[in-house]
């Protein structure tokens, strides 16, 4: 029987997804432990994330810890983990996707269009920014930092009158209630990967590999691909609001791609579509389209 060890960082979402693959191994016959390693975006907590200047602040500790063999799988959230693969790890599995939609949570309205000008409008995402100020620009839209609870906490503080996490996040811990409106694509395009997950072992743990592959959810990880591949052309990292939604219908993927710059007063859209096997070449045909609309300026003028 496989033993198991998850590194995960300590949040509550972070540990209610590794405990979801936890009971996933055990129903296929493996011991599982968990073991907690905090990560560059945990200890730093001010400021935007991409701020922090770095890729992969959610991801680099736990990947090392994999490497060194102190782990045997990290469990990421997808939209955490940058498109450069790295040397020695594989992604062995892409469960099931929840939803990829962004979420609204307020009390001072019934919807984004309710909420009343000058509503102070808290997320700690770039793209969402640019996308509300784009949507509403009467509203302040400002940084939020911290776990799902913390970004709730400081909302039932008065600091917010509304905030906008991910949806995925809020039905994982059982906080769908307080979703008041789901601001889903078209309208407002989610963070590659957003809503999924990424079970990552050493490319040489056969057994490991092996046993998370049946994780594997060959839908989600065509969407999956067509938006990474499309984040990996444009060289945005974490530091661009840049969005991608893709959807299957049947053998058939279509992918939107958006780059928007900070003030989400030029917003590029690009749409693709083709095969569900060809998911990454219809990502790098949306990139490319994006990129003939001069997506790159836009890209590196929010680096500086």
């Amino acid at each position: 029987m496989a033993h198991i060890r998850i590194g995960t960082r300590s949040s509550p979402l972070a540990q209610w997804q590794a405990n979801w693959v936890a009971d996933q191994l055990r129903a296929l016959g493996a011991t599982v432990e968990l073991v907690a390693i905090t990560t560059q975006g945990d200890v730093q907590q001010r400021g935007p994330v991409g701020a922090i200047g770095l890729q992969g602040v959610f991801t680099k500790e736990i990947q090392s810890a994999v490497l060194a063999g102190e782990v045997d799988v990290a469990v990421h959230s997808l939209k955490d983990l940058p498109t450069e693969t790295v040397a020695g790890l594989v992604i062995a599995a892409v469960p099931p996707r929840e939803s990829s939609a962004d979420a609204l949570v307020t009390r001072r309205a019934k919807s984004l269009a309710d909420l009343p000008t000058g509503a102070r409008v808290g997320t700690g995402s770039l793209r969402r920014q640019a996308q509300l100020k784009h949507l509403r620009p009467d509203l302040e839209i400002a940084g939020i930092r911290g776990n799902v609870d913390t970004r709730l906490r400081k909302l039932r503080d008065g600091q917010y009158d509304a905030i906008v996490l991910a949806s995925a996040g809020l039905r994982r811990l059982g906080l769908q209630q307080q979703i008041v409106e789901l601001l889903e694509p078209p309208r407002m395009l989610p963070a590659p990967g957003q809503g999924a997950l990424a079970l990552e072992c050493r490319a040489d743990a056969g057994n490991v590999r092996e046993l998370l592959s049946r994780l594997d959810d060959p839908n989600s990880r065509q969407a999956i691909d067509a938006e990474r591949s499309m984040l990996a052309l444009l060289h945005a990292g974490c530091s661009a609001p840049v969005g991608a939604w893709a959807r299957l219908t049947g053998e058939q993927l279509a992918l939107d791609g958006l780059v928007a710059d900070l003030e989400g007063a030029n917003v590029l859209t690009a749409t693709a579509s083709g095969a569900a096997a060809t998911a990454a070449k219809i990502g790098r045909e949306v990139a490319e389209q994006l990129l003939a609309q001069e997506a790159g300026e836009i890209i590196a003028a929010a680096r500086g």
